[in-house]
């Protein structure tokens, strides 16, 4: 009686439509709403490294120097904190998923190290309150204000990546802005 039963269900599925897909050989339709995998336009990174700090799983580098961005597509989990993160939206998550592989795979981009600088943050002291918002919004820590006793504002210019966090801080007085600037180091204002 048994072998009834499993004749049955053998002659069902044999003229049935398969349960799973062609796979590779037919594209995968994502649903909407899907996850998928981390894809970075390097051109509009600033380096400012907010997305490897964001990253729970440590699956991003960023290292500076080198102008180099790297994700471990293993080791990603597409939680997407990083493109929520990200202060100059060039990180996205696409639908679709890395192909699989028997070795964890790096894929590093480049980004060509610029020849000069195009501007650098400045303060018009004048109508600059010293709020401090510009220091608590710069991912860099290059930006410190002292409100209390010697009434400055300063700015390491050699860390300052230009990402625009401070000047967007800055909504209301608009003291910040971008500007060309040769001056290297830190610099420092004095408020009167």
């Amino acid at each position: 009686m048994e072998i009834m039963n499993f004749s049955k269900t053998a002659l069902k599925n044999l003229f049935s439509k398969p349960a799973t897909s062609a796979y590779p050989f037919e594209p995968t339709h994502y649903p909407e709403r899907s996850r998928g995998h981390i894809e970075i336009e390097i051109d509009k990174c600033i380096m400012c490294g907010i997305c490897s700090r964001k990253c729970m799983s440590n699956a991003i580098t960023v290292d500076r120097a080198k102008k180099q961005w790297s994700i471990e597509r293993m080791g990603c989990v597409q939680c997407s904190s990083c493109v929520i993160a990200c202060p100059k939206q060039c990180l996205t998550m696409v639908p679709g998923y890395t192909p699989p592989s028997t070795e964890k795979t790096v894929d590093t981009y480049y980004q060509p190290i610029p020849e000069t600088k195009m501007g650098k943050v400045v303060n018009d002291i004048e109508k600059c309150i010293l709020c401090g918002l510009c220091a608590r919004k710069c991912p860099q820590a290059c930006i410190t204000v002292d409100r209390k006793e010697a009434k400055t504002w300063s700015i390491d210019r050699d860390k300052c990546v230009q990402c625009g966090l401070c000047i967007d801080a800055c909504v209301k007085f608009k003291a910040l802005s971008m500007a060309d600037d040769s001056e290297k180091g830190v610099v420092t204002l004095h408020k009167e």
